[in-house]
């Protein structure tokens, strides 16, 4: 990604808050069916009468009365819950002290407005974006309070995901819920381009239903998501190329087997091959840097060629298998969840694909209508 092709989007301030809104649902047989997809493809005008459509033959549901919700999804036995609600984006923060939503990648301007020109025309939130945070005690305990009743909806889609879905209407909890969040902070694990796009969509319509963006608020103590790496494959680079960045920059480098290479993987060290040699790559890191940034500025910007492409790969088989000749896999860690917060809070950008928070919910479980409010 150019750096000077992006931007990092406006600031939402405090409070953090999730309002109820009327949830849509797809009929459990069609969550996580590709085909429902298409469901939100182009033309978007014609988007609203296949809701209606589908909800007179019984394949989506929505419900009567607003609630926040409680989600809690489950596959590969891992199990996410996090509360979802209208996030309320209509005011910017005055300053780094009240933030209370912190992206952590730039993006695009030009696929913000696209994004946000296709839910203007659905009206039509189609998926939460992800937020993370650690929740106050208080937050937690009314989560845990609704999980003890039964939930209004459960299933297993076609992505094999376990759901459970709880609507949150009672006063008290929904208060509990407001002051609770008040003065957290929460990171954007997922959906920066859609954030970006609810932002655009408030400020072209201000006090309506664009003051508010779907979105679900994780407890990465409770029940955390996967931060994961993301590896990289550098074409057009060979394995001496990055041995001689290494020294301009005073990385270590040495020529290891490839099990020696993965194990010396960790929070600084990164693996690389050209798919013969294997290599570790040791990092000078301040404690406020991740390898990722380190990559990107400091290594990739020493070689004395290329790259003529950077490829991204969410695992070491699928980067490996793509690797090809007059190229180099560089195998990364997995940034900490507390760095990438750090990072964030002190207004700076990790570069493009530099986390993979998982996993991440299917798409049709909880919609947000902008004409029901």
């Amino acid at each position: 990604m150019d750096a000077g092709a992006v931007v990092i989007p406006p600031y939402v301030g405090r409070p953090l808050r999730l309002a109820p809104f009327h949830g849509v649902r797809l009929n459990p047989r069609r969550v996580g069916d590709p085909a429902s997809g298409r469901l939100f493809a182009r033309p978007y005008r014609a988007v609203a009468a296949r809701l209606t459509q589908w909800q007179e033959r019984g394949q989506l549901r929505r419900d009567d009365e607003p609630a926040v919700y409680l989600h809690e999804y489950t596959t590969g036995g891992l199990t996410v819950r996090g509360l979802v609600g209208a996030l309320d984006i209509s005011h910017r923060a005055s300053g780094p002290e009240d933030r209370a939503v912190l992206p952590h990648e730039g993006i695009h301007p030009v696929q913000a407005d696209e994004l946000a020109d296709r839910m203007t025309e659905l009206a039509l939130n189609p998926a939460p974006i992800l937020l993370v945070h650690r929740a106050p005690a208080s937050v937690r305990s009314i989560v845990h309070r609704v999980l003890e009743e039964p939930p209004v909806d459960e299933f297993v889609d076609r992505n094999e995901q376990r759901h459970r879905i709880w609507a949150i209407r009672d006063p008290e909890l929904l208060a509990g819920i407001d002051h609770g969040l008040a003065q957290s902070q929460a990171l954007i694990a997922d959906g920066h381009h859609r954030y970006a796009a609810y932002l655009r969509m408030q400020r072209r319509s201000p006090g309506g239903p664009t003051d508010r963006g779907l979105a679900m608020l994780v407890d990465q103590e409770d029940t955390p998501l996967f931060l994961g790496p993301i590896h990289r494959i550098l074409t057009g680079v060979g394995l001496d190329d990055l041995a001689a960045a290494a020294e301009v920059v005073g990385a270590g480098f040495e020529l290891l087997d490839r099990a020696s290479a993965v194990r010396a993987l960790d929070p600084a060290t990164l693996a690389a091959t050209d798919g013969r040699r294997w290599a570790s790559v040791k990092l000078h890191l301040a404690e406020d840097r991740a390898a990722v940034e380190e990559l990107h500025e400091e290594l990739v910007p020493a070689l004395p060629r290329g790259p003529q492409r950077v490829e991204y790969h969410h695992s070491v088989e699928s980067t490996l298998s793509r690797l090809r000749r007059d190229s180099v896999a560089v195998l990364m860690p997995a940034p900490d969840v507390d760095l990438v917060l750090k990072i964030a809070a002190d207004d700076r950008l990790l570069p493009e694909k530099a986390t993979s928070f998982q996993p991440k919910p299917s798409v049709g479980v909880l919609i947000r209508s902008l004409r029901d409010e």
